[in-house]
């Protein structure tokens, strides 16, 4: 009940104080041993050390558990390891019962806004070198690649030893699914090994919006940078089925899409500018 409670609590403050991106120093997990139902086990306890997969964690001669599975299961899911500019708005601290010799037991929250314009992660990057598979199996491989997580996927036409014409297969996506991704192609492709490497990708704030047109409603994901819309895409699929629909062109579902956003847009300007005094 106190883990349910600990979870549901800390989303609703999370959303209460309006927090959208979470930061996080590494985690201080304590050191020594702790007593749990089949014995004495070392710090940091089974469950933990799971939950630490691909997080930076360090220990300190402080004695005891510092790191709970509840509180990491918390950290570990919402938060980024990188470190980023931010002004301070707000700090606030947690202090436990334990007593430690020299070392404060709390927990320090700082709420506050980051300089960034756009979102910046570090996936992985996955590739090899293919010269001997068939077309068929290319595009299954990149089918299956996007079904277990892939962000992107591609192929670049490339020239190998002996002249042979190939293809470069690069797969783009999160750390926590490279063993899944790596594991499909050494299954269903010819290669005997895989590049991997941390890229850095920076994207922009992105919000999608239904318009309404007269083929139908048209989702329009919108790219903005600073606080400003500067790319607009009506999504493929709902303007594809209206296309199917209506039997028209896919280009004039797509240019209503944009006109009715442009409408919209116009609107919402126009309400928000005040009228002048007469």
């Amino acid at each position: 009940m106190d883990a349910i409670v600990d979870i549901v609590g800390s989303c609703i403050g999370f959303e209460m104080l309006g927090v959208e991106k979470f930061l996080s120093s590494k985690i201080h997990v304590g050191s020594g041993f702790v007593d749990m139902a089949h014995g004495k086990f070392p710090v940091p306890p089974p469950a933990v050390v799971e939950l630490l997969d691909s997080i930076p964690y360090y220990s300190t001669e402080i004695q005891g558990e510092l790191a709970t599975p509840t509180g990491v299961a918390i950290v570990s899911t919402l938060c980024d390891f990188d470190s980023g500019e931010l002004t301070v708005a707000k700090v606030g601290y947690g202090a436990g019962t334990r007593e430690y010799k020299g070392f404060p037991n709390a927990l320090r929250l700082i709420l506050g806004e980051t300089a960034e314009t756009t979102a910046t992660d570090k996936p992985l990057l996955i590739e090899t070198n293919l010269d001997d598979l068939s077309p068929q199996v290319l595009g299954f491989v990149m089918e299956r690649a996007f079904e277990l997580g892939a962000l992107d996927a591609w192929f670049t036409p490339i020239q190998m030893k002996k002249n042979r014409p190939a293809v470069l297969l690069s797969i783009l996506c999160e750390k926590e699914k490279r063993d899944r991704l790596v594991e499909l192609l050494y299954t269903e492709t010819s290669t005997l090994g895989v590049r991997t490497r941390e890229i850095e990708r920076e994207c922009l704030d992105r919000e999608v919006v239904t318009v309404e047109t007269k083929f139908g409603p048209v989702d329009v994901k919108i790219g903005k940078f600073n606080g400003k819309i500067v790319n607009v895409m009506p999504e493929y699929e709902p303007v594809r089925q209206l296309a199917r629909k209506h039997n028209v062109p896919f280009r004039l579902v797509s240019d209503a899409a944009l006109a009715a956003f442009s409408e919209r847009e116009r609107t919402e300007v126009s309400a928000a500018t005040p009228a002048s005094a007469g």
